[in-house]
């Protein structure tokens, strides 16, 4: 008992001392951003800490998308190893890392889903001085609720008191606003007018307006002059799940392949499959849906989605697709337009969109693009290097 008793003391001990490091540690950084939402988040966190490096600010950012990413105060970047996967604690280790650099801003993107945990990581670890939720769509409802009303009340648990908030949701802004004034923060609900289309093309990769215009708005409240944040964000590193295009020319086919695994939720995909497909008439049109096992419910909200689309073909790929290719089925989705792929060599998949190819095709790479053996990342990469814009 008495080993026991001391073990115990030691132990709050130590997480009293943890606790107060972190705080320490967190206000060593007078400036917190932490950004939240749906959609865009990864992209957004970027686009941010660009444009503020860009005006001369020491600035250090945290993705947890794709592929989590450290990006340093010079632009480069470190990736996170993750042993035993993600946990919210390992942001209280980012704030150690990034306080021994002595920024001044910190841009850190929210890695919980859970409201509980999304709450913690705003209340006890990031302690936000600006707050950014990107928007509020149909995602993750077996963890944020049944509505999108219920994961709109669970993302603005990273709202905090007194600061200043962020947003480009429309539909879903009367409940951030109720929410940010009761907490006495201050709300800007920005637009995408100002951000023109021959700002859009200096993007060496798909980027959208709304995250543009966020992103500008909260480098303009940080003190960067927006021409000189847009000059950053034009040359930083894309997220590896941002929305990119390849061209692949072979043997006598034009074939477009189009890195959709970031949006992920059926509101996004749906928009860029009318942006994509619009001016296309008799190419062919093909979705890679690539499943996660322990995502089933993404890949059953993306068929609810897709069997209303005017696509050639469906390959599935990944873990699960005989239970995908079932559920298909069952809602109706033409087998004849079904190809069970599962998880092959990346080259195959490829070989079967040559196959399927007449002239011209245009496919979107959906889904999810991790997983245990980040077989969508594969997907992508592969088609990337056949790609003629390498």
């Amino acid at each position: 008992m008495v080993v026991l008793f001391f073990a115990t003391l030691a132990f709050i001990i130590y997480l009293t001392f943890e606790h107060f490091r972190h705080v320490v540690n967190v206000k060593r950084i007078p400036i917190r951003i932490h950004v939240n939402g749906t959609r865009g988040k990864s992209s957004v966190t970027r686009l941010i800490a660009a444009g503020i490096r860009a005006g001369g600010i020491t600035t250090i950012a945290k993705t947890t998308g794709t592929m989590p990413r450290i990006i340093l105060p010079d632009g480069r970047e470190a990736s996170i190893e993750r042993l035993f996967g993600a946990n919210i604690i390992e942001q209280k280790y980012v704030f150690r890392y990034a306080a021994s650099l002595k920024p001044k801003v910190i841009v850190i993107e929210c890695m919980a889903v859970n409201p509980t945990f999304q709450w913690v990581t705003e209340r006890k670890l990031v302690k936000s001085t600006i707050s950014v939720i990107t928007n509020s769509r149909a995602d993750h409802f077996d963890l944020m609720g049944p509505t999108v009303e219920s994961v709109t009340n669970s993302l603005c648990n990273t709202i905090p008191e007194n600061g200043e908030f962020y947003t480009s949701e429309v539909e879903q802004f009367p409940i951030m606003k109720r929410v940010a004034d009761s907490r006495k923060t201050k709300i800007h609900q920005i637009c995408n007018n100002d951000v023109t289309d021959n700002e859009i093309k200096n993007f060496h990769y798909i980027e959208h307006k709304d995250n543009v215009a966020l992103a500008l708005a909260v480098c303009e409240k940080v003190g960067v002059k927006r021409e000189v944040a847009l000059k950053g964000m034009w040359e930083a590193k894309p997220d590896p799940g941002a929305l990119t295009k390849h061209n692949i020319k072979d043997r006598g086919k034009n074939i477009f392949f189009y890195n959709v695994f970031a949006a992920n939720d059926p509101d996004s995909t749906v928009m860029i499959w009318n942006i994509i497909t619009k001016q296309l008439d008799n190419e062919e049109k093909i979705i890679i849906l690539n499943s996660r096992a322990d995502r089933y419910f993404r890949s059953v909200q993306l068929l609810e989605a897709f069997k209303n689309l005017n696509f050639t073909k469906l390959l599935l790929t990944g873990e699960k697709t005989d239970e995908v290719y079932k559920e298909a089925l069952h809602m109706k989705i033409p087998a004849s337009k079904l190809v069970n792929v599962g998880e092959i060599d990346p080259r195959l998949v490829y070989d079967k969109v040559f196959e399927l190819t007449g002239t011209e095709s245009h496919v979107l790479g959906t889904g999810n693009i991790a997983g245990k053996n980040k077989y969508g990342a594969q997907i992508v990469n592969y088609f990337d290097k056949k790609s003629i814009n390498k």
